[in-house]
């Protein structure tokens, strides 16, 4: 009995976990793509980024934590491009592209999915300071390439 109990649940947690994907696979690709300043119709490397930060949120829903999986993804898809930035250090395009792979991550955290300054720091390892400086530098630079591009 124990057993069929275990297996009703490990199902019913891989069916939220399911249905979980199907709502937030979209944005959290969205996240992805911005990072890697892919293309939406050829992202294969912001793909690859998004299912291992999938896969390692569903290996860890059962440690007993009541997380939130959108942000332990989300968390997990910024921790994996920080970890490979270095080979997206000149963007393939797109309206990011002209940033630095920091300043995409936190301008992404910061304005795009709106976590706050202390926790984006606490994720990434970085003084507050540095990460208000870094935003602030972003939206300097897309502001710049936004005026180039209406006087041109």
């Amino acid at each position: 009995m124990d057993k069929q109990r275990s297996r009703s649940e490990h199902a019913a947690r891989a069916g939220e976990f399911d249905a979980f994907v199907a709502g937030a696979a979209g944005r959290l690709l969205h996240v992805a793509t911005l990072l890697t300043t892919e293309t939406r119709a050829r992202n294969p490397y912001a793909r690859a980024l998004l299912t291992a930060a999938l896969a390692h949120t569903y290996a860890v829903r059962d440690r007993g934590r009541d997380e939130d999986p959108y942000a332990l993804t989300r968390d997990g898809l910024a921790l994996r491009f920080a970890r490979t930035a270095w080979r997206h250090r000149t963007g393939r395009g797109g309206i990011l592209g002209v940033l630095t792979p920091q300043e995409r991550l936190v301008l992404v955290l910061r304005l795009y999915e709106g976590v706050p300054e202390e926790q984006t720091a606490a994720l990434l390892g970085l003084p507050e300071a540095r990460v208000r400086a870094v935003c602030a530098r972003a939206v300097a630079r897309m502001r710049e390439r936004h005026r180039r591009e209406a006087a041109a």
